[in-house]
């Protein structure tokens, strides 16, 4: 019988080698996250009609820890489409100064962790235990997937404590079984506040326009602040990046031109490269207008990753050999993300697991930015310190109705 392995997350084409060699491993991995990150939102968007909060960091990271156990089409399908690189000791570096470099930011708060919850008596290789302790920072836990309930709460507990309390619920018992091989998770959590707070004085029920034909008043945050602003033709939108306290983390907004812009400007989001997005702005003062909002996704991914091109890792032809002798297939890959975003900044956490079985010269008066209409945005920080900086999303997702929110 084929056993299972689930991956649960709360992480671009291939780079030559020539290419690699002049990148440092952190800067390698971090193009190749945000590659995939790129894709991965493009894909999850077309199907999700309501508010979306995604983390591709988790998903990222999770699929790429289990990349690395992959051989033969399975391991070349899933390199292909996480865009991992092509020097496996270059990528493996990688996601450990990555991670390590996500868990040392200042000022605010941000984690990512990695467990593995094995079967109990299932015998991982020495090699790819040593990889995900290594390389992923990863903890391990056997369990007893036949007692489901009992799993279910251990690996749940553990993802509600890495998220602050955010994340619930992640895996149910129905999920697991007496098949169920390993239960691979990937938690992130963010927690920080504007480098200038809005007044929650100035915030008052403004209207949204949800389409054309629907207009609804929502609670609407507004300061007067110099920030980054600019226009993108390209993509028939403007966007601003408001920083966190201590700047290594920001939000960028990215406004569509026309309120049913939405769908169109997701569509093209492979030109918004967010390793160049300053240059096609400058700092300039803004009135700003930005509604809060509080959203909760939860997205099975098996599809998403199907039509991304990772379609036998779920089959029985998968070859998860590079983690143990017995036959193992992805079962299932689920996330969930949750945010919050008000006057005092934002809170947002996510977690995802798999189950194996050009600049515009901006006029010099204050540019007023009204975000009244269906809206992207994520939430990304700098791993280096180049000047031109590496940044990676730690969140992406777009509001299309405020007045809806999570409770």
């Amino acid at each position: 019988m084929r056993s299972f392995l689930l991956l649960s997350v709360l992480l671009a084409c291939s780079m030559a080698e020539e290419i690699e060699t002049k990148l440092s491993p952190l800067q390698a991995v971090s193009k190749s996250v945000e590659s995939f990150s790129t894709n991965f939102y493009k894909t999850v968007s077309k199907n999700e009609k309501g508010n979306l909060i995604t983390s591709p960091l988790s998903a990222g990271v999770v699929l790429s820890m289990a990349a690395y156990g992959a051989r033969e089409n399975t391991e070349k399908q899933m390199r292909d489409v996480l865009k991992l690189p092509a020097d496996d000791t270059l990528g493996r570096s990688g996601f450990q100064n990555l991670i390590d470099n996500l868990n040392s930011v200042k000022d605010v708060e941000l984690r990512l962790a990695n467990k593995i919850f094995p079967k109990k008596g299932l015998e991982i290789k020495p090699e790819f235990k040593a990889l995900t302790a290594d390389s992923f920072r990863s903890a391990e836990e056997q369990l007893d997937f036949a007692q489901s309930a009992e799993s279910a709460s251990i690996i749940n507990a553990w993802c509600q404590n890495k998220t602050n309390n955010k994340i619930k619920d992640l895996i149910k018992p129905d999920d697991l079984n007496s098949d169920t091989a390993m239960v691979l998770v990937n938690a992130v959590y963010f927690k920080g506040q504007w480098k200038k707070k809005f007044d929650a004085k100035n915030t008052e029920e403004r209207p949204f326009h949800i389409d054309h034909k629907t207009v609804k008043n929502v609670s609407t945050m507004y300061q007067s602040v110099n920030i980054i602003y600019g226009v993108l033709p390209d993509l028939k939108a403007k966007f601003v990046e408001i920083p966190y306290k201590g700047e290594e983390v920001s939000m960028i907004i990215v406004l569509p031109d026309e309120v049913n812009g939405l769908a169109e400007l997701e569509q093209k989001l492979e030109n918004l490269d967010i390793n160049t997005l300053r240059q096609k702005g400058y700092p300039h003062d803004v009135e700003l207008y930005l509604p809060k909002f509080k959203i909760e996704s939860t997205i099975e991914l098996n599809n998403v990753l199907t039509e991304m091109g990772m379609e036998e890792m779920f089959s029985d032809k998968a070859n998860f050999s590079g983690i143990a002798d017995v036959p193992l297939k992805v079962s299932k890959v689920l996330q969930k993300a949750f945010i919050e975003v008000n006057e005092e900044g934002a809170e947002a956490a996510a977690a995802t697991e798999i189950i194996i079985a050009d600049r515009i010269q901006i006029e010099t008066e204050i540019a007023q930015v009204k975000v009244d209409r269906p809206f992207y945005f994520c939430i990304r920080r700098k791993v280096d310190g180049e000047a031109d900086g590496t940044f990676v999303e730690l969140f992406v997702g777009s509001i299309k109705d405020p007045s809806i929110q999570f409770n």
